[in-house]
């Protein structure tokens, strides 16, 4: 598998016959997480993530599948199958774990046209262990001296 970033709860989905974005749910389990130091906020998403419950608002907007006169009918979201996902894990739920690039199916368009467009993943700071290399710290942040204690540290202005 080429690297690819785990989709995670609060990733960010739209359809290609929406208009709007909307907030993946994980409903499927409650134990498995990903990119979060604590464990407790960034349950994985999974191909059990089935139905109509499965986002925020539930919603992409009005559905371009769905004309009424001059408008278009709201999208109410069904997924019925996902595609795309990482083959080599199955979870405890019974699903294939979702990475980046995986698609779900919706009924009315037969077709995977829900997309993926931010995995949900955010990089997290840690506390130092006090064994970086300094040579390292310098090179990647030259305005830091990492000899110094933070107290210590300066603010640094620029015209």
């Amino acid at each position: 598998m080429s690297k690819k970033f785990v989709v995670v709860k609060g990733a960010q989905c739209e359809c290609k016959f929406g208009d709007s974005p909307d907030a993946l749910k994980i409903t499927s389990h409650s134990k498995y997480y990903a990119s979060d130091k604590n464990g407790a906020d960034k349950l994985i998403a999974t191909t059990m993530e089935l139905g109509g419950a499965t986002f925020q608002s539930n919603t992409f907007g009005k559905c371009k599948l769905q004309p009424t006169g001059s408008s278009y009918k709201p999208c109410q979201i069904v997924v019925s199958k996902w595609i795309g996902f990482y083959q080599d894990v199955e979870l405890g739920n019974g699903g294939k774990i979702l990475v980046e690039d995986s698609k779900a199916v919706c009924p009315i368009s037969g077709s995977p046209c829900i997309s993926i467009t931010d995995h949900g993943q955010a990089a997290e700071g840690s506390v130092s262990s006090g064994n970086e290399d300094q040579q390292v710290q310098q090179q990647l942040n030259p305005l830091s001296n990492p000899t110094e204690q933070p107290s210590e540290l300066k603010q640094i202005q620029f015209s």
